[in-house]
């Protein structure tokens, strides 16, 4: 990796690279596991919590402020991504699927936040646990609901087909299942935000170097077509944070669904 990389001299434009951008050192010194993205995803959790408390600890019957905010997310929740794949057990779920819509946004929205500009699910860590808890709720409530059985049998052995394609088709079926999935899951995410990082960085030292650093007639359109590259892309940012957002509690709530009620 190293030889590969080629390190612009200290008067020339460089590119940031992913080790400049994600790896961070701790913010105490001796506690390597304290990094800035840990710092965010727990400061991420605090507003989610503070959020809702404000919302709804003391819900009026005319919503006003904070709460009417809530009460849209929860309808958005509700009819966007509960209800078309949990159906009736849609209010059952909503607390578990209201709470990880928010905590993603907050996690996807820290990139274009002023000074904190670090978008947490950038780091793998934090949307495969996420990813990885929702996979083992699937499986527990598959085989509570369908069976131990039951729930193999029904995800890798659907009815109505010739018995030859099982051959084929339970295997590819379990992969998808047990193991694709789940990585998707977590990686989908991960990829977006690490990817909409890169950009919003590359384009913000683009205008800042050639504009501030390294100020010339010729490199100015540069440094001026770098910022306002950086503002369309933080708007499109913004707008694929609440898409993997919306997409990853969407997710979430088919495979609850699928784990609840067999797929036939």
């Amino acid at each position: 990796m190293n030889a590969l990389t080629v390190l612009a001299p200290k008067d020339q434009f460089g590119a940031p690279t992913p080790d400049e951008l994600f790896t961070l050192p701790p913010i105490i010194p001796g506690v390597d596991w304290f990094t800035k993205p840990v710092l965010l995803a727990l400061l991420s959790a605090v507003v989610v919590i503070g959020f809702c408390w404000a919302a709804f600890a003391s819900p009026k019957v005319v919503p006003r402020g904070v709460q009417n905010v809530a009460e849209y997310g929860y309808m958005f929740v509700r009819d966007q991504v509960a209800r078309p794949f949990l159906g009736k057990d849609a209010d059952r779920w909503m607390g578990l699927l209201v709470s990880i819509f928010f905590l993603v946004l907050i996690w996807n929205v820290m990139g274009v936040v002023p000074v904190v500009q670090f978008p947490v699910a950038s780091h793998i860590a934090f949307p495969a646990v996420l990813a990885l808890s929702i996979y083992a709720l699937k499986v527990y409530l598959g085989i509570k609901h369908q069976g131990g059985v039951g729930y193999f049998k029904n995800m890798m052995f659907p009815p109505g087909l010739p018995k030859p394609i099982y051959l084929l088709l339970a295997p590819i079926e379990f992969l998808s299942n047990m193991i694709i999935a789940p990585f998707t899951h977590a990686v989908r995410l991960f990829a977006n935000m690490f990817a909409g990082h890169m950009l919003l960085a590359f384009f913000s030292m683009v205008g800042f170097w050639f504009l501030f650093e390294k100020l010339t007639p010729l490199g100015a359109p540069i440094g001026v077509l770098g910022v306002v590259m950086t503002i369309i892309l933080t708007g499109f940012e913004m707008f694929i944070q609440f898409l993997q957002a919306f997409l990853f509690a969407m997710l979430a709530a088919m495979y609850i669904g699928g784990a609840l009620h067999a797929e036939h």
